[in-house]
Order: structure tokens, then C-alpha cells, then sequence
């Protein structure tokens, strides 16, 4: 009876767990989007820049702000570089979390960015959305939560009775 109700308790246990799984990756790519679309307002005067003179290449303009004569431009090259390599990685995160959802869950789950995860989780609301995909990582959470740890369980308690029986049936010595 008890083991009934450790089996259900599990099971719902995984199932919450797994119905956050849409909700989270919901609000990391609506991270992940915010800081894009404002990086590259904030770039935006400089690819005017980079357009015209540079046609069009970012690694161009820093160059020339880098070897510039001018103090200012060499001092602001390192800012303009800062703010481009934030623009590529937040576009590089842009793309993996809009395509597919099982590659988006993967990218998440094993190669998210920290920074942006950790920004997610600060300002998570939980929330159950009765969706489909909500519904069906739940479900596929709680199945698998529930399976592991009775697998686990009963492969602990075989473990024990094969230990007692064999430890009766040693001749004493």
C-alpha cells in the first residue's frame, strides 16, 4: 500500500517538474530575445558606420578604431567589440532556441548560456499552461521520474534480501 502511494507520490512529483519544462523555455527565449533586440538597437549606429565605409564588416571597423591615431577611437574600440561579440553570441542563442522544440530543450537544458539561465530563473514565475507540449513533458517526466526510481528501489531491496540470504547461508565459522 505504501509503495502505491511512494509510486503516485513520484509520479506527481515528475509531473510538475516536467510541465515547467515549456515555461521555461518560453521565458529564456523571451530573454534571450530581449537582449538581442537591444544589442542591436545599440549597434545600430555602428553598422550604419560599417555599411558605409567598411561595407558592411563589423572586425573592419573595430580594426580601424583599434589602430586609429586618435586616443578616443582606440579607448571606444574596445567598447564596440564588447557590444559586437554580445550581439553574436545573443544571435547564436537566438538561433538555437527558435528552431525545433527538442533541439531548443536540448540547447537548453545542456548548453544554455548561464548568464541568461540564471536571469530566467531569478525572475521565473511558475506557472501550468495546459498546453499539449506542456501536458506531454510532464506526462514523459513523470513516467520517467516514476520508472528510475522504482528500478532503483527495487534494485536496492534485491540487493539487500540477496546480502541477508547470503550472509544466513554462510556457515558460521
Amino acid at each position: 500500500m505504501i509503495r502505491g502511494y511512494l509510486r503516485i507520490l513520484i509520479f506527481a512529483c515528475g509531473l510538475l517538474v516536467g510541465i515547467q519544462v515549456p515555461g521555461v523555455m518560453d521565458q529564456y527565449q523571451k530573454r534571450v530575445d530581449a537582449h538581442f533586440q537591444e544589442v542591436r538597437e545599440n549597434l545600430s549606429g555602428f553598422r550604419e558606420t560599417a555599411d558605409k565605409y567598411f561595407n558592411g564588416s563589423f572586425e573592419s571597423l573595430i580594426l580601424y578604431y583599434k589602430e586609429s591615431g586618435d586616443p578616443v577611437f582606440r579607448v571606444d574600440a574596445g567598447s564596440v567589440e564588447k557590444i559586437y561579440n554580445r550581439y553574436k553570441m545573443l544571435r547564436a542563442e537566438q538561433e538555437a532556441v527558435t528552431g525545433p522544440w527538442y533541439r531548443a530543450g536540448f540547447h537548453i537544458v545542456f548548453a544554455h548560456n548561464d548568464e541568461l539561465m540564471a536571469e530566467t530563473f531569478s525572475q521565473y514565475s511558475y506557472t501550468v499552461a495546459l498546453k499539449p507540449a506542456a501536458l506531454a513533458w510532464g506526462l514523459g517526466s513523470a513516467f520517467l521520474t516514476a520508472f528510475i526510481v522504482e528500478m532503483l528501489l527495487v534494485s536496492i531491496f534485491r540487493g539487500v534480501r540477496r546480502l541477508i540470504r547470503w550472509q544466513r547461508a554462510a556457515p558460521a565459522s
